[in-house]
């Protein structure tokens, strides 16, 4: 009898097949190093575009000029770095405790069907583009907020459109962390008679502390991002306010209003302000990497 024929490989789909792990451990490296050089490439641009206006009046002038107005060569970025903050702060105090009750909502109290439709609404949420949460914000909130105090556009419209636009986020990622819990830990806690709250208390909660962790940092650097919503809604006036009711104006949106015309030192001012939003996301990036190996 005959034996059957065997196709030969070529000498390069041989070597291939022997060493097809490390190929795809170097196609991982240098994917990591492309995105690693892209980051580094847009820091070293931010920088060079912010040396002008930086070795001309200097950093203190940022925070302790009279205003920002840079026809007058003044350049104070602080009401519009409280703005950014205060949004942030205010969205983020919203919407942690909404999405992560949200999430328990979802794995341990609601019937599968229920879950399952919700979970796809808050994924719904998630895929809204920014811009459509600003006109909303624009034409049904901003009037309802200037019934209750004029003029509408505020601190408190800017702080509910980022609830509603970081609230899916923080949800997404405290689902997949409890997703993540052995089910020998509720097993066991439910066989030393811990009650559905107490299991999810002193159980999951300490357990998927790590996930929801990253999670509020994933959610802070969308909310200090973001730039179109709070644009329509938050008045852009530069102040630092005096109660939630006051326009503002955020870092993000004073570049997208003022970059289309800015010329010289008023330009590099606003790649300043650009390079002030990238340190912070990388402060938050490394922060999410701590947080991951420590916790």
């Amino acid at each position: 009898m005959s034996k059957p024929k065997t196709l030969s490989q070529s000498p390069l789909q041989s070597w291939f097949t022997r060493h097809k792990d490390q190929c795809l451990v170097w196609l991982l490296r240098g994917l990591a190093a492309i995105a690693g050089a892209i980051i580094l490439l847009i820091l070293i641009f931010l920088i060079k575009e912010s040396l002008p206006v930086l070795q001309e009046v200097g950093i203190k002038a940022f925070f302790q000029d009279r205003a920002w107005n840079p026809v007058e060569q003044s350049y104070n970025l602080v009401p519009m770095i409280w703005g950014t903050g205060l949004t942030m702060f205010g969205s983020v105090l919203l919407a942690t405790p909404l999405g992560i009750l949200s999430a328990i909502f979802c794995h341990y109290y609601a019937p599968q069907s229920i879950a399952i439709i919700y979970r796809r609404l808050i994924e719904l949420l998630a895929g809204i583009p920014s811009v459509v949460y600003g006109f909303w914000g624009l034409v049904v909130l901003v009037p309802m907020i200037n019934r209750l105090h004029p003029p509408g556009t505020s601190l408190l419209a800017g702080i509910c459109i980022l609830t509603l636009m970081i609230l899916p986020t923080i949800a997404l990622v405290a689902d997949a962390a409890f997703a993540e819990i052995p089910q020998e830990y509720l097993l066991g806690a439910k066989a030393m008679g811990l009650s559905a709250s107490g299991t999810i208390w002193h159980i999951v909660i300490p357990t998927a502390k790590s996930g929801l962790l990253i999670g509020v940092i994933l959610e802070t650097g969308r909310a200090i991002g973001e730039t179109m919503a709070v644009l329509m809604v938050c008045g852009n006036v530069v102040q630092t306010p005096d109660s939630i009711f006051d326009p503002i104006r955020t870092l993000t949106a004073n570049i997208a209003l003022e970059m289309a015309y800015a010329l010289g030192n008023h330009r590099s001012a606003l790649f300043v302000s650009g390079l002030l939003l990238l340190m912070i996301i990388i402060v938050l990036a490394i922060a999410t990497e701590l947080i991951d190996q420590e916790v």
